[in-house]
């Protein structure tokens, strides 16, 4: 049975939802580990974090599946481990600052030794993020047959070399109808599908899902699956909250428009914001933010400076779990934070309770808003979002803000780069030093293997 794993800090769960439902779609009866359960089928049979070595062990029990594919998560790989000596495809998507002050890993380099297991242990293919420059290093550590490394920049020198050295990639290339998930394999090149055909990017504009749907595929290419059910694949999945909970969820039946995220560091809130930023929006943004309890006092800066000046009112809340911190200690984390990057206390709302804080922004709603929701209790939160009722709203036009293009990042461009804001570098400098040639491509040795 073919075993595939993705670990990163943060597209791991849609991306390992996505290439579960390729695998489905393409007759397959698969097995999932999600941070909210495991999935035989498309079917959740086990409720909670299951990203470790125990949901592992029970996926590849069930006598029903034939591929199992694994989120592996850092916590799980620091107590326990993997939970199986190999897998046939590893991916890692990035690594970023998340959990940093936990169990003696204070670095994103300490991180990065964690989430390299899963290409150590990579048979087959190891698909890595080379516009990660703590993930393409990993290439020094893998004996899998196949290297294949996923880029949103098209002048990536290394990436280019690789492809010329025969390696596989999966590259976002632009064309005269957008940008083109393209593969490349043995000197084939492989042009997959238009991103905007991919319900989950937002036509395009999510630009993390864009990159977590080249993972996707990359790896399921890898497991050896037809272009066409990849194709299938993608095309059927969408960011609804029953498919991926907590993820890039729209709610549209509203007078104002409502993206509801479980971003909880400052990465992924970015990437939000980004998002929030490209899309149309006729009246004003509001986001409600907040930050985990048992992150550094410098986490939850970075998460106030990553939605600082982009939105034109801010809902500061906290979650449920204090986790040894004051009731509104967060939220007036936040708030200073915002206030130092010149936001207006007029602009600013502190609510600690996070149902409070969600119907406060619900109420403040109004015709052609954007609402960007950022939540930790997931299930009662979508369910305030659907059932608030928008009474005398939709007669109601905001002050109107004017209206932002619907912007589509070019390729290369890393102002709004998914699951990615790392160096990438067109002249290759960086890239070029501590790379060798060998079967599989290019890849990292670095000063004595690093």
């Amino acid at each position: 049975m073919p075993i595939a794993a993705i670990t990163g800090t943060n597209g791991k769960t849609t991306t390992s939802r996505m290439l579960a439902h390729i695998t489905k779609m393409a007759g397959h009866t698969p097995g999932l580990t999600t941070t909210d359960g495991v999935y035989i089928d498309g079917q959740r049979t086990v409720e909670g974090d299951m990203t470790g070595p125990v949901a592992t062990r029970m996926v590849l029990a069930d006598p029903k599946i034939d591929i199992a594919v694994l989120e592996v998560a850092r916590g799980g790989l620091l107590r326990a481990g993997m939970g199986v000596p190999f897998v046939n495809v590893g991916a890692v998507l990035n690594v970023q600052s998340d959990h940093l002050g936990m169990k003696g890993i204070d670095n994103l380099e300490q991180l990065a030794e964690v989430k390299r297991i899963i290409v150590e242990v990579a048979k087959d293919c190891a698909v890595l993020n080379a516009d990660d420059v703590n993930v393409i290093r990993m290439s020094a550590h893998t004996d899998a047959k196949h290297l294949c490394y996923v880029t949103i920049n098209p002048q990536h020198t290394v990436v280019r070399e690789h492809i010329r050295a025969g390696g596989r990639a999966c590259a976002l290339e632009a064309g005269v109808n957008g940008q083109m998930i393209t593969l490349y394999d043995k000197g084939r090149h492989i042009p997959l599908m238009w991103t905007h055909l991919i319900p989950a990017t937002l036509e395009g504009r999510a630009m993390h899902n864009v990159q977590n749907a080249m993972f996707a595929a990359a790896m399921a290419f890898s497991l050896g699956f037809k272009l066409d059910a990849i194709r299938q694949g993608l095309r059927t999945f969408d960011t609804t909250f029953y498919q991926a909970p907590g993820r890039m969820n729209v709610y549209d039946e509203h007078p104002f428009k409502v993206i509801f995220d479980y971003a909880h560091n400052a990465h992924a809130v970015g990437v939000m914001a980004d998002l929030a930023g490209r899309l149309d929006v006729r009246g004003r943004r509001i986001v409600v933010v907040a930050g985990p309890g048992d992150r550094r006092d410098e986490d939850i800066r970075d998460i106030a400076l990553a939605v600082a000046g982009r939105f034109d009112h801010y809902v500061c809340r906290r979650d449920d779990g204090l986790r040894g911190r004051a009731s509104d200690e967060v939220p007036l984390m936040i708030a200073a934070v915002l206030r130092e990057q010149g936001v207006r206390d007029d602009q600013i709302t502190i609510i600690p309770d996070e149902q409070e804080a969600i119907d406060h922004a619900l109420r403040m709603g109004q015709f052609g808003d954007l609402l960007l929701v950022f939540a930790d209790a997931l299930t009662r939160s979508w369910k305030q979002v659907t059932k608030f009722k928008a009474e005398g709203v939709a007669a109601t036009v905001a002050a109107q803000a004017p209206a932002a293009p619907a912007l589509i990042a070019e390729p290369g461009e890393s102002a709004a780069a998914g699951p990615t804001s790392s160096p990438q570098s067109d002249d290759g400098a960086l890239w070029a030093t501590g790379f060798v040639r060998d079967e599989r491509g290019l890849r990292f040795v670095g000063e004595a293997g690093d």
